[in-house]
């Protein structure tokens, strides 16, 4: 038996995307700046995946950089457009819970003279749009927050945020990692009014080492490195155009069945629900009204390595949150109001739309299992 539910670590690759990788690769190798016949055709390949993803997102293909990932896209969101516009304004926002990638980032904005607010949940574990907003003033220059927590499955209020931001300050900068919901929650750079936003490949049934920064017209980056002129010369370095290829092919295939998807996987989540109440000693992390995709949980008296080696002695594959952090605790739970002992004994499991309800039910009899061989046992 084996049974994947760590889909918000990575996600299998698609057969859309392996048939547009393979054919890229045995047709459009060229180099897509070359100007000979070669050259030309990886790069019609390329900017057919840039059409693609940005159907997916309702934007304009120019308004897509290809990069190597999400760390990147967010690195060259967060500190690119601190060193566009923060020569004046040192100010810039974020949140407590945000992925590492743009902790770090803000950690070196913070080393390079500016002042960084970040914003925590209130009391009850929620992050409001207007404690958010309120931090915003004339000397800000860049607002980033994640629209779906990694961990948790929280839904940050983005959309508000940013509105109630762009009304008062709109020299303000935007940016939202929209990495664990773009396919898997309707998600338009637009309707969130964000200036750039982030999306990842491997997150979405495409491979690892590609990503894509959306960047609104006339909003301007500081490269993070300089060479060639790729990429509107924000993000030089030859593309790699079957890993692209292979992102839009499955940005395509995704994007018809976003609210299906959604449904489908929701069911799932609701069905652990009911199995962990059932079992009893567990305590759901999770917000009831967080991602259909992402169920944070906590086995009280087992520490999350113990249930985790046990599941995967069964075939089950789950985590223990965010798997950029190799098993150690981000911080991130305690910023939602989970306990220590609780955040100690988290585990996050998440879905796609090929898992299914036998997979639940599995995972179920598993932790039931678990409870009953070894927390006796402590």
């Amino acid at each position: 038996m084996s049974i994947y539910l760590d889909s918000a670590a990575t996600t299998r690759p698609g057969e859309a995307c392996i048939a547009a990788m393979t054919e890229a690769m045995r047709i459009s190798w060229g180099n897509p700046s070359s100007l000979h016949r070669v050259g030309l055709e990886a790069q019609l390949r390329m900017e057919c995946a840039r059409g693609q993803l940005a159907a997916a997102l309702g934007c304009e293909p120019s308004a897509l950089i290809f990069t190597s990932g999400a760390t990147e896209s967010n690195h060259l969101a967060v500190r690119g457009a601190a060193g566009a516009y923060g020569k004046r304004k040192k100010k810039v926002i974020t949140t407590t819970v945000e992925h590492a990638s743009v902790r770090g980032a803000f950690d070196m904005l913070e080393e390079q003279g500016f002042e960084v607010v970040r914003i925590a949940p209130d009391a009850d574990g929620i992050l409001r749009a207007e404690d958010i907003a309120a931090a915003a003033d004339e000397n800000t220059c860049l607002v980033s927050m994640m629209l779906v927590n990694n961990e948790t499955g929280a839904v940050l209020p983005v959309q508000q945020t940013f509105a109630m931001i762009a009304r008062e300050y709109p020299h303000i900068i935007k940016h939202c990692d929209a990495v664990q919901g773009f396919l898997k929650l309707p998600v338009s750079p637009e309707k969130l009014h964000a200036d750039l936003l982030t999306v990842s490949g491997h997150k979405v049934h495409a491979c690892k080492g590609v990503g894509a920064l959306y960047r609104k017209k006339r909003i301007r980056l500081f490269p993070l490195m300089k060479g060639g002129e790729q990429e509107g010369s924000i993000r030089p370095g030859t593309e790699s155009v079957p890993l692209i290829a292979g992102f839009g092919a499955a940005a395509a295939e995704l994007s018809e069945t976003v609210t299906a998807r959604a449904e489908y996987v929701g069911n799932l989540r609701s069905e652990l629900i009911a199995g962990l109440e059932k079992a009893g000693g567990i305590s759901v992390n999770s917000p009831s009204d967080g991602s259909p995709y992402i169920l944070s949980f906590a086995v009280r008296g087992l520490r999350s390595e113990t249930v985790l080696h046990f599941l995967s002695e069964k075939g089950i594959s789950v985590s223990s949150g965010s798997a950029c952090s190799k098993g150690k605790q981000s911080g991130v739970l305690e910023q939602f109001g989970v306990k220590p002992d609780l955040a100690d004994s988290t585990i996050r499991v998440s879905f796609c739309a090929e898992n299914t309800p036998e997979d639940v039910t599995a995972l179920c009899e598993a932790l039931k299992e678990a409870q009953e061989r070894l927390v006796h046992k402590r």
